[in-house]
Formats: structure tokens, sequence, C-alpha cells
């Protein structure tokens, strides 16, 4: 077996890798001085929502679609590993009927272990569809209260949209974003236009636009330093979001991006 000390092709960080253990500190933070490599940085992830927008039917649904072409089991005490199995259903169920919408302008639908031929769809047609849910399935790690899965349809889009470093993430609900309470139960709630995500977490909200795991995710996020939320039922807020104007709700990391090889 060649000794790959004698390897003149192995960079710096590749002799770490070889002679080391990949749980040793300074590897780790050997990894930060290579730079990042944006797949897709044109591409932009939209995510509409299943009950928030899917479960209207036509009224809700056809606007949305026409706009992209333009621009339970918990009672039974099943663990949160079967849950998101059957969130994945319900996700999948949603994304083919979306393809089956929007079949005619030859878009498509894949499935995550289809992701290499990703770039390739979006050069044909300019969009594809994928169902939102994370592929943990029954690895999902449990919420520190409840069953209910706390990575689902937003973080799975998030993930998508942050390993392809995509250009924007966008948000489809039924509502204009983030309020200081749920608007559908209190009248009195406010609408917040921008907010950093470092405030959003210190007000530690009990009714949030998103999923709890994409503020945790964004924390460490390399692309997506920013997520918006538009309301798909005013037709117009999604081609002005893509636009990059201020619609719906902004909520971005304030911290300042790390350099290449800077240590926390």
């Amino acid at each position: 077996m060649p000794n790959t000390k004698d390897d003149a092709m192995l960079t710096e960080l590749g002799w770490r890798l070889v002679s080391g253990s990949l749980s040793d500190a300074a590897i780790q933070r050997a990894t930060e001085a290579t730079p990042d490599f944006a797949i897709l940085p044109w591409v932009n992830v939209v995510k509409i929502g299943g009950q928030s927008i899917m479960d209207r039917g036509r009224a809700a649904v056809a606007p949305v679609v026409d706009e992209i072409v333009a621009s339970l089991a918990i009672d039974l005490g099943l663990p949160v590993g079967v849950l998101t199995v059957l969130g994945t259903a319900v996700a999948w169920q949603n994304a083919q009927m979306l393809q089956y919408l929007l079949a005619k302008h030859g878009i498509a639908f894949l499935e995550p272990q289809e992701f290499a031929s990703l770039p390739h769809y979006l050069m044909e047609r300019g969009a594809v569809i994928c169902q939102g849910m994370p592929p943990y399935k029954l690895w999902e790690e449990n919420p520190a209260i409840g069953r209910i899965p706390p990575q689902r349809t937003d973080t799975g889009c998030f993930l998508i949209a942050e390993v392809f470093g995509a250009r924007k993430m966008i948000y489809i609900k039924d509502e204009d974003g983030l309020y200081t309470a749920d608007p559908k139960k209190d009248p009195a709630a406010r609408h917040i236009p921008r907010i950093s995500l470092q405030q959003l977490l210190e007000r530690d909200q009990d009714d949030l636009v998103v999923e709890r795991a994409v503020l945790e995710l964004m924390l460490s996020a390399r692309y997506i330093r920013e997520i918006q939320f538009v309301n798909g039922l005013k037709p117009g807020q999604l081609t002005a979001a893509l636009a990059g104007e201020p619609v719906g709700t902004i909520i971005y990391n304030a911290a300042p991006k790390a350099a290449a090889g800077e240590q926390a």
C-alpha cells in the first residue's frame, strides 16, 4: 500500500485528513479555509405551503401556479420518525399535484435521490418540483417537547437552497409573513416586515411563520443569509419577491459572514 505522505498531490488539508481524525478540532477548523462552491447561485427556491395553500384548492393554487409559469397520527402514540414518514407522503402528494398542474410546461418532479439531475432540468425548463420534507424519515431527531417532527418541509426546502447555494429562499404562505402573534387568532397582532434572525430568536415567540429549525440552521448557513415570506393569496407578491422587492416579511442574519479560514 503506498505511503500517502509521499503523495505530492495532497493539499495541506489533504495531509490533515489522511493523517488525523475527522473528530479532531484542528482538522474541523482547517476545513473552514476551503472556499465554498455555489452549485446553482442563480436559482430561487420557492416553498408552497401545503396546509396554507394546497389545501385551499383551485382558488389558492391556480393563481400561484400561473405566477410561477409567468415569472395526523399523534393520538396513536407513533414515534417522531414514523410521523416524518407520513408527513413525507403528504408532501409528495402535494408535489405530484403541482407537477400535474405544470405538466404542460414540461416542469418535472424530482425525488431527493434524483437531485444530481436537477441542474439539467433547470437548464431545460427553468424550474423543477420536489417535495420539501428532508429525507430523514425514521432518522428524524426527537423534538425537545412533544412528538411533532421538528424538521419538516420548511426545513427541507431551506436545506436544498443552502446546499445548492441558491439566490433566494422564498416561502409562500397564506398570510403576509411574520406577525407579533398568530393573526388568525389575535386581531391585534402586528405585521413585522423585516427583522434580524438574532432579534427574532431573542423574542422567543410562541407562534412563528416558519419552523424554528430553519432559524437554527440559518445561524450557520453559508449562502442563505435571509429568507422571505409572501402571501400566496395575493397575486403578484411572488413575482415582486423574485425581483428583490421587500414584500411580505424578510428575516435576515445580522451576524457578519465569517471569512474563509476565520475561527468563530
